[in-house]
């Protein structure tokens, strides 16, 4: 059966496809690595930018960055879902945001959808636009509508409900509507830790769903 979110790869070497079968979680293939980034001439560029009318921060740039990368480098956009190698039909990027700045400001996750060929102003105005809607007061996004019915049942049927969603993804029947709203069905998800200055973590992947990178994005420190 087909999936809403990607196509099966069937022109790969033997040796790709059986990677799946002796790593068989996400997490089993995962690999950690630091980048440090000199900042100098991101300035310069947010600062060119602005004087052209057009704001801008590290969020908008590190985004359009990946955008780009996932773009020219399609490989990264597969994912792997009952030990079969999938490429996706789009980009997307998942982001958790906090609705209030505060200790117990209400969270809940947004998702931005690309096709690889925006602008820099165009994903500027798709990152703002989806975090505006997903910040709205009283606001309930999809995610939010879904975990609230989730978690409206007893605890031993969200045990098995959750279970049974996770049997429908990998037989590739879970609707293209949870799919959509699921933060965990995406290219990379993205944490922009600088926003509230706190260094970079190692984070880890997610073995439901379908999301093979994660970045977290640091505050800016001074180097010798």
């Amino acid at each position: 059966m087909r999936r809403s979110d990607g196509r099966l790869l069937k022109s790969l070497s033997p040796f790709v496809r059986i990677i799946p079968h002796i790593m068989t979680k996400r997490n089993d293939a995962q690999n950690f690595y630091k980048q440090v980034v000199a900042v100098d001439k991101i300035d310069q560029y947010i600062k060119e930018k602005k004087d052209q009318g057009i704001r801008l921060n590290y969020l908008h740039l590190f985004i359009a960055v990946y955008v780009r990368v996932l773009a020219q480098r399609p490989q990264l956009n597969r994912f792997i879902m009952n030990n079969k190698i999938y490429t996706r039909y789009d980009i997307r990027i998942s982001m958790a945001i906090k609705r209030l700045l505060k200790d117990d400001g209400e969270e809940t996750t947004v998702k931005f959808l690309f096709s690889g060929l925006e602008s820099i102003e165009e994903i500027v105005k798709i990152v703002d636009q989806t975090i505006e809607e997903g910040c709205a007061a009283g606001a309930a996004n999809e995610v939010d509508t879904i975990a609230q019915r989730i978690m409206a049942l007893p605890n031993s049927q969200v045990k098995l409900l959750v279970g049974t969603l996770k049997w429908m993804d990998r037989h590739n029947l879970l609707p293209k509507k949870i799919i959509e709203a699921s933060p965990f069905h995406t290219s990379l998800f993205f944490t922009y830790l600088k926003s509230i200055n706190l260094d970079f973590i190692y984070h880890h992947l997610y073995d439901f769903g379908t999301t093979g990178i994660f970045v977290a994005l640091g505050k800016s420190k001074n180097y010798p």
